[in-house]
């Protein structure tokens, strides 16, 4: 039985274009279940399904804040970079909003390293350490270095450990990512379109992962989930 709040849900996903995915030709087998049927050469998702994922979704995720667990935004495309990164800012998390950097979880041991380097530098720079240790010469090479981690590490600055789980916008785009975590058993929640395989995600969302919108929707309600589970 449909209820009220059910259709509010697939309307307001609906309103944001959520129901648009791919053409038939660019389809993953294993999204087959979760199409609707077909408007001109686009296939249509079932957002009610898509409702329900995103209720499955924010309970992982309720549970995860309530565990003190670290959640890794992981979003590099154009469209959506800058949505991944204010969700992450939104609830203190950990983010990859530009191209992800590999090993970040595979070979963590290094990724680790160069974070504590990168505060290492900050921190001396900051307290005037290094103008008292290092030529004028050096300390240019080592602004460089700096400036160079600092872009390459992004949002992962302040990253303590390997995350618990990862938030990611469109595993295909971001198949390096989702490898690591899956060979690492670590728990994939993700908004997917028909391109991406099902079995990526461990809480696959199926909906138009190119459209800020519809992104931008169902991290509000993830990340409030969060909330949520934080304050609990």
């Amino acid at each position: 039985m449909t209820t009220t709040t059910d259709t509010a849900d697939v309307k307001r996903l609906f309103d944001t274009g959520a129901h648009f995915a791919q053409v038939k030709s660019r389809r993953h087998p294993s999204m087959k279940p979760f199409l609707a049927g077909m408007k001109g050469r686009q296939e249509i998702i079932d957002l009610a399904k898509t409702a329900a994922q995103i209720e499955e979704a924010k309970v992982a995720m309720r549970t995860l804040a309530r565990e003190g667990k670290t959640v890794l935004l992981v979003g590099g495309k154009t469209e959506t970079a800058a949505l991944v990164k204010k969700a992450a800012e939104a609830i203190g998390a950990p983010y990859v909003a530009t191209r992800w950097l590999g090993g970040t979880i595979s070979n963590w041991s290094e990724i680790k390293k160069r974070i504590d380097r990168l505060a290492e530098l900050s921190e001396k720079g900051a307290s005037g350490e290094l103008a008292k240790q290092h030529t004028k010469l050096e300390l240019v090479r080592l602004e460089r270095e700096r400036e160079r981690l600092e872009t390459r590490l992004d949002g992962i600055a302040g990253l303590l450990k390997r995350p618990d789980a990862l938030l990611v916008i469109d595993t295909k785009h971001e198949k390096h990512a989702v490898k690591e975590a899956n060979d690492a058993s670590i728990p994939v929640i993700a908004i997917m379109s028909s391109d991406c395989d099902i079995s990526d995600a461990t809480y696959p969302i199926v909906a138009n992962d190119a459209s800020r919108d519809t992104v931008r929707v169902i991290l509000d309600e993830l990340t409030t989930a969060f909330k949520e589970g934080r304050a609990a």
